[in-house]
């Protein structure tokens, strides 16, 4: 057994079963970190033979942090997946064939993510393809502490690339979708308002491709630094028309204008509620 996956769950009862389906062919052992749960989540990892570890939640930084000092991981490698992922068949297979023989350099592999909404994969406005470091050996990876957009640093070693991807795809319909970003706007503001201490952008550029790295940098130095609001419609414009978002159809749409315009606005006006109270 050459690999261990970690899970961070929360009443993940309808994206779950599909989650831990995807990982059959690996032969990894599985670790699931719940936080109380009211759903059959504890009981679907179970039937499945999860490892399930309870720990309050914070944030995913300090969930998955926890995990890593606490979980009785023993094997090589250890990967990382939400419980609305899955794995795509070929990357399950390119997993199997290239841990074995991966060179002593590498210590960590990236994946690229295909998000599906509403029934449909979202290629365009820039969210195909999207890196993310998923796989590292042990003991050398850890999780940036921030409230969101967090990444996984690597303490030595290179980083390789894998061919095949993972899919995100959240089963439990718009309502739930958009309480999510509405409590993600929340930990988003925090962020930006500077209420945890940034990691050092270098070790995002050293440890992951120059995507992540860069995208960091454009949202530090020129989003964060625009005016309130406009940033938002502009942000929304950029990725659906400069970024050929309107080629993903309706349900490009409506996700678009949730994630790209929405979303954005509600954390600037949450930002705003704040230091208009500060005064």
């Amino acid at each position: 057994m050459l690999l261990s996956v970690i899970i961070l769950t929360y009443n993940e009862a309808v994206n779950l079963p599909t989650c831990l389906e995807s990982l059959q062919s690996l032969n990894a052992e599985i670790f699931i970190i719940d936080s109380g749960s009211s759903d059959s989540t504890v009981e679907i990892a179970k039937e499945f033979g999860c490892q399930v570890f309870a720990n309050p939640f914070e944030n995913q930084a300090q969930q998955l942090n926890w995990g890593l000092e606490n979980l009785p991981i023993s094997t090589p490698w250890i990967m990382r997946l939400d419980a609305d992922e899955r794995l795509t068949p070929e990357l399950a297979n390119e997993l199997t064939r290239t841990l074995p023989k991966a060179s002593v350099e590498v210590t960590g592999y990236q994946v690229k993510r295909q998000v599906f909404f509403m029934g449909r994969w979202i290629r365009h406005g820039g969210y195909y393809p999207t890196w993310l470091l998923r796989v590292w050996r042990n003991g050398v990876g850890t999780c940036e502490q921030r409230w969101m957009d967090e990444h996984m640093i690597l303490s030595e070693g290179k980083v390789a690339d894998l061919k095949y991807d993972i899919i995100d795809e959240n089963q439990k319909g718009l309502t739930f979708w958009t309480d999510k970003h509405n409590r993600y706007a929340d930990r988003e503001v925090k962020d930006l308002l500077g209420v945890l201490v940034e990691q050092d952008d270098d070790l995002i550029n050293s440890n992951q491709s120059s995507q992540a790295g860069k995208r960091r940098w454009v949202k530090k130095n020129f989003y964060a630094r625009s005016p309130l609001f406009l940033r938002a419609f502009l942000y929304f414009l950029m990725r659906y028309i400069v970024g050929l978002g309107f080629l993903d159809g309706m349900q490009g749409l409506i996700f678009h204008f949730l994630q790209g315009f929405w979303y954005r606005f509600l954390v600037d006006a949450k930002i705003y509620e704040i230091t208009r109270n500060r005064k």
